[in-house]
């Protein structure tokens, strides 16, 4: 290796330790849940390894363990990439969205589509588009960051949300719902305890900022009519597509299901 090339690699490793360290640096500041700032930790100190180690094996090691060193660094650093800020795997742990998604159900989310969140940001950056009635969405549960739900995009900002016996209106006007199921044929009236949301709501405007979310699985879902709205910055991304589907009974795979678009 010449001297020009050896000094390339080595720089080279240098500002990959400065990126992990700066993305670690600002996960301190981050006000979120340790489960979801795990994968940016894990990104900047796999950066700052990496690039130390670059360093190192630029100097002091053979050419060809150094091609090693950068084949497995960048797929590293890719997946992790990967994984932050563009795309998840998420497991359907209940039965809340059947019959859109089943137990047992393994999806892709989309992560950027809805943008990016940087701490001490307002706004998300790199936003592809808004958030759009009839989304399936995953997101952080407003009661408990460390858990992630998946539920259906009902009410959007400003949306005036009423259910009447079973019956869905937004605005004043009956949403179409050709993918809502209703299993219970008792209806709990206005008052009746706190069951009564669940078949009669509102109404309620969905304040600046949030958003309402309902389970398909409408008779057994626990979402935005028992415990509130969603801000604009707990939406984790969009469902996509189904990769995988296990029957959580026989363990096998269920072919009809892997590819379907999730909608």
């Amino acid at each position: 290796m010449s001297l020009s090339e050896d000094r390339a690699r080595f720089l080279y490793g240098i500002p990959l330790a400065i990126t992990g360290a700066v993305i670690i640096a600002y996960q301190l500041d981050a006000n979120a849940p340790f489960g979801w700032l795990l994968p940016r930790y894990a990104l900047g100190v796999g950066l700052l390894l990496l690039g130390s180690a670059r360093v190192v094996a630029a100097r002091w090691l053979p050419r060809k363990v150094v091609e090693y060193h950068d084949a497995l660094s960048l797929a590293v650093v890719l997946a992790l990439f990967l994984r932050t800020f563009c795309v998840q795997a998420f497991k359907i742990p209940s039965g809340s969205m059947e019959p859109t998604l089943l137990v047992g159900d393994h999806l892709l989310v989309n992560k950027m589509l809805y943008g990016i969140w940087l701490p001490g940001m307002d706004h998300p950056i790199l936003t592809i588009r808004e958030p759009q009635r009839g989304d399936i969405v995953v997101f952080r549960y407003p009661r408990d960051e460390r858990r992630d739900f998946i539920k259906r995009l009902i009410g959007l900002p400003g949306d005036v949300i009423e259910i009447r016996d079973k019956v869905v209106y937004v605005n004043g006007k009956r949403l179409h719902e050709p993918y809502a199921r209703w299993r219970d044929p008792a209806i709990y009236p206005r008052g009746s305890g706190s069951l009564a949301p669940r078949d009669n709501f509102g109404p309620y405007t969905v304040p600046p900022g949030h958003y309402f979310f309902m389970g398909d699985n409408r008779d057994n879902s626990h979402d935005s009519r028992f415990w509130g709205t969603a801000t604009r910055k707990e939406l984790i991304g969009k469902a996509m597509i189904i990769y995988l589907s296990c029957d959580p009974a026989t363990h096998l795979p269920r072919l009809s299901r892997t590819g379907m678009i999730t909608r």
